[in-house]
């Protein structure tokens, strides 16, 4: 595995914990439950997200793009489902912290540059 991965991944828990801070009713219990979680949250994205997005096409074409919000929240509480010491109470926790999570990543990439 190439070292650009594990500095995606802590960077990504860390983001986690970022999040965790700032959206009520999204809990992480630490760094280890964090790493994990990215690792468990990278596959999700890799493998669901893309089923669930083919799957969801016309409501998300309805609301003009909307509805990937959702997708993205519903990412986050499948992983919280799969990885102990993560959890989400409710949807809209789960909508909000892929919010917060998505700019704090646009943030990091516009710093960092996208090739990292």
């Amino acid at each position: 595995m190439a070292p650009g991965f594990f500095a995606h991944l802590i960077v990504s828990a860390a983001l986690l914990l970022l999040v965790a801070n700032a959206v009520r009713g999204f809990e992480i219990s630490g760094a280890v439950a964090a790493l994990v979680s990215a690792l468990v949250l990278g596959l999700v994205n890799a493998v669901v997200r893309p089923i669930a997005i083919v799957l969801t096409l016309p409501l998300t074409f309805v609301t003009f793009g909307l509805f990937l919000l959702v997708v993205n929240g519903l990412m986050l509480k499948l992983t919280a489902a799969f990885v102990p010491g993560f959890r989400i109470d409710g949807l809209m926790p789960a909508i909000w912290g892929s919010v917060v999570l998505t700019l704090l990543n646009l943030l990091i990439e516009a710093a960092m540059g996208q090739a990292w």
